[in-house]
Formats: C-alpha cells, sequence, structure tokens
C-alpha cells in the first residue's frame, strides 16, 4: 500500500516536472525565435538607413559635379575668366573655385592667392559624374576638404581647367542627428588615404586618436589581422561589409558602407543592445511570465509534499531510528572484527619476529656452551648473538615508540646541529649495509642555503635511517639507492626549508599496500617481501615523528621498478654571527669552485653566499684557468679554491698544477672526491698546500680541512674534535640491582673498564651503604626503579636528604628498563642526574659517568 502511493507521488511529480519542462522548452524556443527575427530586421533596418544615406551623399556629389559643369560653361563664354572667378564668393558647398589655363603651371583661386594643382592627388582614379575627385586633405581653414576638377572647353578645344574646393561639413545637414539614440557612432572616411574626415554632431561619444583606420582599429580593439585584411579588400574593390566585435565590453555590429563606388566610406558601430532592444523588452516579458508560471507550481509543490511529509514524518522517524540503532550494531561488530583482526596479525607478527632472533640467541648459546674451547667460535657466537640481540631490541624499541606515540607522550629535543653531522652519520650506518649486499648508495645535498639548523636531531636522524634502511632491505643485490637533501623555495626567512628524498629501483609496491603503508602493523606480503624481517611499524613511527616536526610525508612507488619517499621539513636557522666572523678573521671572501657537474657549483655557491662569501664557479679547467688569471690582474686573488677530483678533460693532480702556474702556493686547493674513495697518485701529495672533501660539499667540513691544512703549515698537530678521555678506569660504583643475572653482567662490563663496583638488592640498602660510606668513596650511584623494600625513586630522594656534604653532589645515575618519556621525567623528579634505559650500552655509560663525574 505504501509503494503505491510512493509511486502514485512520483509519477504525479514527474508529470507536472514534464509538462512544465515542454512549457519552458515551448516559451524559450518562442522568445528565441522572436529574438533573432527582431535582430535580423533591427539589421536590414540598418542597412537601409545606410542605404539612403549613401543615396542622399551620392545625390549631393552629383549635383556639385553638375554645378561645377555649369560654372566651367558659362567661364567658356566670359570674355575675362579670371575677373569671373575673383568675383566668385564662397557659399556653404564650394568654399574655392581656381582656375589654370591649359599649359599653365600658376592660375588664380576665388580667395585671390596664386593656385597650383601640384598638391591635389588625383591619381585614385575616382569620379563624380564624369569628373575626377581629389583625395581628402585638410585645407587652409583646418578644415577636411576635397578638389573635383572640370576641364573648360571652348570652340572644341580644352582652353582651362576650372577646380572647387568642397569640404566634409557640407554633409552634415542630410546625415541623421543621434543615429540609434546616440548610441551609435559614424563617421565618412576617405577611402584612398583612410582618413577619417568627418563626425557628424550627436553621432555617439568620439574616442581620442579616432584620426584614421588604423587608430578606429586601436582605439576600439579591432585586432585581428583576419578582419583587418577582409576590411581591406572590401575597401579595394569599394564593396559594403559588416562585421561583429566587442568594443568597450559591449558586443557591435561594425559597419563600413561605399559612397561613390568607394570613393569615401560611412564607417561606425552599433551595440547589439541598441539593435535588439524591442526584442528584448519581449523576452523580459515573456520570462517574468514563465517565473511568475513556475513560481506557482513551485509553491504548490511545496505545499503538496509538506503536507505528505507531515503525514508520514512519524513514520520515518521510527524507521530512522531503528535503521540508526542497527548501524552503530552493524559498526561495533565491524570495528571489533577489526580489532580482532589486527590484534591476531599483529600477535602473529610479533611472535614470528621476535622467536627469529630468539631463536638465534638460545641456539648460539648452545653452540657457545659446546665450543667453550675454541676462540674463533666463540668469537663468531657472540657476534651473532650481539646481532639477533641488537635486533630484538629493535623490534621492542619500534614497539614502544608507536605506545608513546599513541599516548602523545614523544617529545622532540630541540638542539643545534650541522648536516653535514647528520648525512656523515647517515652515511656511516647505511653504506656498510647497502655494501653488504653490493648495492650503488649515492648522497648528494643541493640548493640548501643553511648548514647549521636548529632541530630534533635524533628523531630526523631515526626517520631517514628508517627509509633508507628500508631501502636497502627491499632492494636486489646490485641495486641503486639514492638519498638527497634538496633546499625548497623558504616560506620564512628564519626557517630553512628541505626536502629530503630516498629512492630506489627496488621490488616497489602495489597501489593498494601504498594506500596502508603509514598505518601500524602493516607490511607488505608478497614472496621477496616475506623473507625480510619486521613489526610493520617504521612507516608508522616516520609519518607520526614527521608530523609531529610539522612536515609531511608522501611516497610514490611501482612494482619492480622502486619507490620513491619525500619528506617535506623546515627547520629554524640559528645565528650564524660566530661562523661568518670566522671567515672574516680567516680572511676569505672570494673562493673558486671548479666541478664540470654545475649543479655541484651552485650547491656550493648556494652554502657559502649565506656564510658571507663570493663564489665563482667553473664548468672545465680552461674557464678557472682564465677567471683565476684575470682576478691575480685585477690583484683580487681567490683565497681558495675547491677542485673536483674527476674532471673531463683533466685529472685533478693535473688541474692543480696547471692552476699553481696562476694561483700562489699560499692559496690552498681543496680537491672534492666522491663518496667511494678515489685512487690518488703519491704525486699529487707533492703539490704545496692541498687538502681533501668528500662530497657533498659541507661548511664544517671545509672549514676543519682548512684549520688543519694551517696547523700543519704551522707545524702544529690538528684534531678535527678533541676527543674526551672516556674511560672510567679506577672509578668506584655503588650499584642497585635486585636481579642478580644484571648484576654479574654489570659486573664483568666494569671490569673489563678496570672500575669496581658494590651491589645492592634494594633502594634501602642503597641508602644505608651510602649513609655509612667515607666521603669519596663511591664516584656515582647506578640506580635501579623498580626494587622490593624501597624502589629507586624513594632511594634517591632520600640519598639527597641526607645530611653530608656530598648526599647532593654525587652522580646517580639511572639505569632501568623503563624507557617512557614519563620515566625519565620521575627519574629527573626524584633527584637523580640522568636516565639510562636498559639494556646497558657501555660507550654511553662511560660517556654518561665522565659527563657527571669531576
Amino acid at each position: 500500500m505504501k509503494n503505491g502511493q510512493k509511486r502514485r507521488r512520483r509519477i504525479l511529480f514527474f508529470s507536472i516536472i514534464l509538462v512544465f519542462c515542454i512549457l519552458a522548452t515551448v516559451v524559450f524556443s518562442v522568445a528565441r525565435k522572436i529574438s533573432l527575427e527582431m535582430s535580423s530586421s533591427a539589421i536590414h533596418n540598418l542597412s537601409e538607413s545606410l542605404d539612403l544615406i549613401q543615396s542622399m551623399t551620392e545625390a549631393i556629389l552629383d549635383k556639385e559635379a553638375e554645378f561645377q559643369k555649369m560654372i566651367a560653361r558659362e567661364i567658356a563664354n566670359v570674355d575675362d575668366p579670371y575677373e569671373f572667378i575673383s568675383a566668385y564668393e564662397e557659399n556653404q558647398t564650394i568654399v574655392k573655385l581656381s582656375l589654370l589655363y591649359s599649359g599653365e603651371t600658376k592660375g588664380i583661386s576665388s580667395t585671390g592667392e596664386v593656385f597650383s594643382d601640384e598638391k591635389l592627388d588625383f591619381t585614385s582614379g575616382k569620379e563624380v559624374g564624369g569628373i575626377p575627385v581629389s583625395q581628402s586633405y585638410l585645407n587652409d581653414m583646418g578644415t577636411w576638404a576635397y578638389t573635383m576638377k572640370c576641364p573648360v572647353r571652348k570652340d572644341g578645344r580644352e582652353i582651362a581647367t576650372l577646380y572647387a574646393e568642397y569640404i566634409y561639413e557640407s554633409f552634415e545637414g542630410i546625415l541623421p542627428y543621434e543615429f540609434y539614440n546616440g548610441s551609435a557612432v559614424l563617421y565618412i572616411m576617405d577611402s584612398n588615404n583612410e582618413r577619417l574626415v568627418l563626425k557628424p554632431t550627436g553621432m555617439g561619444e568620439r574616442d581620442a586618436g579616432h584620426v584614421n583606420l588604423e587608430d578606429f582599429y586601436r582605439a576600439n580593439k579591432i585586432l585581428e589581422s583576419s578582419i583587418q585584411t577582409e576590411v581591406a579588400n572590401s575597401i579595394k574593390q569599394g564593396k559594403n561589409t559588416m562585421f561583429y566585435h566587442n568594443i568597450q565590453d559591449k558586443n557591435s555590429l561594425i559597419y563600413m558602407w561605399a559612397i561613390n563606388d568607394g570613393a569615401v566610406y560611412l564607417i561606425g558601430y552599433v551595440p547589439i543592445e541598441a539593435i535588439q532592444q524591442e526584442g528584448r523588452s519581449v523576452n523580459q516579458s515573456i520570462l517574468i511570465i514563465v517565473i511568475i508560471m513556475l513560481a506557482a507550481f513551485f509553491f504548490c509543490a511545496i505545499l503538496y509534499f509538506l503536507f505528505q511529509k507531515q503525514q508520514s514524518r512519524l513514520q520515518m522517524e521510527r524507521e530512522a531510528e531503528k535503521e540508526a540503532h542497527n548501524k552503530q550494531l552493524a559498526e561495533a561488530l565491524q570495528a571489533a572484527q577489526i580489532a580482532s583482526n589486527s590484534k591476531t596479525t599483529f600477535l602473529s607478527n610479533m611472535s614470528h619476529d621476535i622467536r627469529t632472533p630468539m631463536n638465534a640467541i638460545l641456539g648460539f648459546t648452545t653452540l657457545l656452551a659446546k665450543d667453550a674451547d675454541h676462540p674463533a667460535r666463540v668469537r663468531e657466537y657472540t657476534d651473532k648473538i650481539t646481532s639477533s640481540g641488537q635486533h630484538l631490541l629493535s623490534l621492542i624499541n619500534d614497539v614502544l615508540d608507536v605506545s608513546k606515540i599513541e599516548s602523545g607522550k614523544v617529545v622532540l629535543t630541540v638542539g643545534e646541529f650541522t648536516l653535514n653531522d647528520l648525512v656523515s652519520s647517515v652515511d656511516a650506518i647505511i653504506r656498510p649495509m647497502a655494501e653488504g649486499k653490493n648495492q650503488n648508495f649515492h648522497v648528494s645535498v643541493t640548493d640548501v642555503k643553511h648548514e647549521y639548523l636548529s632541530g630534533d636531531e635524533t628523531r630526523l636522524n631515526q626517520i631517514i635511517i628508517n627509509l633508507l634502511s628500508n631501502a636497502v632491505k627491499y632492494t636486489q643485490e646490485g641495486g641503486d639507492i639514492w638519498f638527497r637533501i634538496i633546499g625548497k623555495q623558504q616560506y620564512s626567512s628564519q626557517y630553512e626549508h628541505i626536502r629530503i628524498e630516498v629512492e630506489d629501483n627496488g621490488y616497489g609496491m602495489t597501489p593498494e599496500y601504498l594506500e596502508i603503508i603509514f598505518d601500524a602493523f602493516t607490511r607488505a606480503e608478497n614472496s621477496t617481501t616475506n623473507k625480510v624481517q619486521g613489526t610493520g611499524l617504521g612507516m608508522a613511527i616516520t609519518k607520526n615523528i614527521v608530523e609531529l616536526m610539522g612536515g609531511t610525508i608522501d611516497v610514490t612507488s611501482e612494482v619492480n621498478k622502486g619507490s620513491l619517499f619525500q619528506v617535506d621539513l623546515e627547520l629554524r636557522i640559528p645565528n650564524g654571527l660566530e661562523e661568518e666572523q670566522f671567515w672574516k678573521e680567516s680572511g676569505i671572501s672570494r673562493i673558486l669552485a671548479v666541478d664540470y657537474d654545475m649543479e655541484t657549483g651552485h650547491s656550493i655557491q648556494t652554502l657559502l653566499k649565506g656564510a658571507g662569501m663570493e663564489v665563482d664557479v667553473a664548468e672545465s679547467v680552461d674557464e678557472a684557468f682564465h677567471l683565476a688569471e684575470d682576478a691575480a690582474c685585477k690583484n683580487a686573488q681567490y683565497q681558495v679554491i675547491l677542485l673536483a677530483w674527476e674532471m673531463q678533460d683533466m685529472n685533478g693532480a693535473e688541474a692543480a698544477r696547471k692552476l699553481r702556474t696562476v694561483v700562489p702556493e699560499s692559496v690552498p686547493i681543496l680537491f672534492l672526491t666522491d663518496h667511494f674513495g678515489n685512487e690518488i697518485p703519491e704525486d699529487t701529495f707533492f703539490i704545496e698546500n692541498i687538502g681533501f672533501l668528500v662530497k657533498p660539499f659541507f661548511i664544517s667540513a671545509f672549514k676543519e680541512e682548512l684549520l688543519k691544512i694551517q696547523a700543519e703549515q704551522n707545524g702544529e698537530s690538528f684534531s678535527a674534535e678533541t676527543k674526551e678521555d672516556d674511560s672510567i678506569a679506577g672509578m668506584h660504583f655503588l650499584v642497585a640491582e635486585d636481579n642478580e643475572i644484571n648484576a654479574e653482567i654489570l659486573s664483568e662490563l666494569l671490569d673489563m673498564e678496570n672500575a669496581t663496583c658494590e651491589f645492592r638488592e634494594n633502594g634501602q640498602l642503597v641508602l644505608e651503604r651510602f649513609a655509612n660510606a667515607a666521603a669519596g668513596e663511591f664516584d656515582a650511584i647506578l640506580m635501579d626503579i623498580q626494587m622490593p623494600v624501597m624502589n629507586g625513586y624513594e632511594a634517591s630522594r632520600k640519598i639527597r636528604e641526607l645530611d653530608r656534604e656530598d648526599a647532593r653532589s654525587i652522580p646517580i645515575i639511572a639505569m632501568t628498563a623503563n624507557a617512557f618519556a614519563e620515566d625519565v621525567k620521575d627519574a629527573l623528579d626524584a633527584g637523580m642526574n640522568v636516565h639510562i634505559s636498559k639494556p646497558v650500552d657501555m660507550n654511553l655509560l662511560k660517556k654518561t659517568v665522565k659527563q657527571y663525574v669531576k
């Protein structure tokens, strides 16, 4: 029943719509037909008006010609023609009569001056009533005029020529006033010189510059060559022409109407809206009727549907409520199923991935016990146990990172760093991995303006290593991997906008996997990638860290062709005054960079420009030689030469020797070598004052090499970094540790470093031992957190409260498996100096101890 009612309502509604659509179509068609017919009629009326003006103008010209012929006959019969001419008085048509006897070059005019026809041009061949007409010209009164000449015959022979000068203003009376209510524009144009010789009064507003036809085109923006060519052909043939064009934002009809076989032309334009005014009024009336009808229809339809809606509202609300409830139940069920599936998949992956290194650890431990008497095998087994343990630790760290990210407890540690250190640390980790699979690892840094930046270097390092390690894992043996840092356009002068690109030509990814690549616990599944172990958390962690830094990450990939990851970040630019001061004090302001790869040269130029130095770039040794020679001649010597070892025309050593002929030995020459190393001939080192830099170029490495060269010249030894002695030999530690195995491992590790320790199994015993210890007996306290009786936090607080001088100064180092951000905060709040997570990294422990033990 309900379905039948709905069907009938739909049929009724669409029937009404169809009727009104048909009506609207008919009305529109009629209106369009009326508009076109009235438009055609208006254009026809315009043509008739122009024909009428043409006829009247030609009639006047014919009368002028007949009148001039009559005067010529009278002159032939008078005794003194000159007296007749002199007695002629100017009228509204003929402003001057002139007579020139045959064979003579000068005659007389009615105005009294000597007459000559040298300036009159009759070459156009135009005639009126059989007598020639000259081209238009400006007469002595500054008015546009034309002259007709008529022969004077007596006794059958031509004795003279009568010249009559006419002004175009005489046509004013026959031309219409306010053509099309003043909206039309009309000129009279001489067809020979295309000058606009008359604009009748009331014929629209005249634009400045309408002097000739070209000005008319330009002022009205009629610039199409096809239109101008068509008009020129019509004028040449003396034909009428009309065309449409947009003039002053109005669609207009431009006309050019020939008079006297094209001797002169009526030119101008009429806006289409002026022609179609009557048709528009009719259409507006029709449109109003249609709008009223449609409004009435929609009003009735709205009333009808409101009534129907009110009748069915309660039933619809009940159905909607029921549907919403069912939808919520379905969504909850689906979410629960997805969560369950995700949990099952994650646990399955983690079970497999954790058991794999655990199996290796337990297996090699068994082999270690068996082959304890074979040192070589023991070392091999321990290396593999260490490798498996590190892999297991990385899996756990990934899970912890995701947990911290999801709980919002990840905090960025912002500090200053250099791109040189960042790239070097990444290269040191990734290059051995790539070389292990015979892969080519390419590194480039281009268009970066500032090397010194401010940000979280550790997290940035994590992003890059995550991307590059995946590239190595998912690229076949012998493949290529590219690591690029590209400087992009800065949005702010205080931030460097960089793009990090990691590209490979490896296995690639399917479009389906690209949609979920940044989701946690996801991995590409195929026969090749299944061999690679991992939690499937790396990309999720990377994306979250990038977004935490305010950046973006994008990926494109194609199966069996490779992948490209792009990370865009904005990093703050720290104050670089100290660096600029170093270069000023070193007297280095001009540098010559020589490299056939212009991209490298421009990158050097960009970086050093930010440090206040001027850099010239040459792409060949000959070009560099000429630049250095010119600089020496101008007493503007380069202070440093940066020379690529591999040039297209010669090697670095030959190039350096050639440049030394124009560059003093006091100027350092630094060779730029690639990452794979170059075999440097021994004789290269006999060249004075040289050094070596590894690409990509960085200011910090450049500065370091210059300092090294300066130290060698002064007979001193130089170290890029004064490496701090991290030895803890001879130190004595108080250790809180309740796990016997952990205590035994730490004791052996400290013993290997020639350090000693005392263990206590809970915080209470640690507190009592330190309270009874002699001053300076212990160098530091290594404090576990989760212990029985008293935990590490409480023990640290009570130690700091002891009434002894060293209670507040002795370093307390938290060593715990609790590795979350809040654990670090709790440790510091309890009075500890620093937090180190387990398992213990001895190198990190030694550096930390040396930092806090004075």
